[in-house]
């Protein structure tokens, strides 16, 4: 009789002890790291309607070939412009749009402007996540006095929000795109 207690007890808290595993037997979402091969900045001027394009593609990735950088134009000293982004990967055809999965996941992207110290333009963001931080497909930039020098756009993949700035936000580069800009 007694040893018929311990084998049940002993039965007991083996199947206890089996049922508690911590084995996580759900699948973890693998969230596939985006191709971008082409991100194009269209800028458009409030007042004249001018549009100036800044684009890289780059459709062989990490091959052999350099990007192709283009700028059409140059910005107007003292105009506003409407700008938005578009990621493409164009190794698919048709070419799959990126901004669109970003702008879905919003809340796990974001875009930085940085302009260099000799190039005076200010960016300020024109859409956010859902709650509220800054995404940053759609922006404007305000061209000030006559001048050059880079302007750089970084996709930050799931960042810190919210954040003062690339210094803070953490988060992966899923792309960075850097164009040689003149104000006149």
């Amino acid at each position: 009789m007694k040893t018929t207690k311990l084998f049940t007890a002993a039965l007991i808290a083996t199947v206890l002890f089996t049922s508690c595993s911590s084995d996580d037997d759900t699948p973890e979402i693998v969230n596939e790291e985006e191709v971008i091969t082409t991100l194009t900045v269209t800028l458009t001027a409030t007042g004249t309607g001018d549009i100036i394009t800044l684009q890289t593609q780059d459709l062989d990735g990490d091959g052999p070939d350099d990007p192709v950088v283009t700028v059409s134009g140059n910005l107007a000293a003292g105009e506003t412009y409407n700008g938005s982004i578009v990621l493409l990967n164009e190794t698919v055809s048709p070419a799959e749009d990126i901004t669109e999965e970003v702008e879905d996941e919003s809340d796990e992207h974001q875009f930085f402007y940085t302009a260099s110290s000799s190039l005076d333009v200010t960016t300020a963001y024109a859409n956010y996540d859902e709650d509220g931080n800054p995404l940053g497909t759609e922006f404007t930039l305000t061209a000030g006095e006559a001048s050059s020098g880079s302007l750089t756009f970084t996709l930050i993949h799931e960042p810190v929000k919210p954040n003062t700035g690339l210094t803070d936000a953490g988060g992966e580069t899923d792309a960075e795109a850097t164009f040689s800009v003149t104000v006149e």
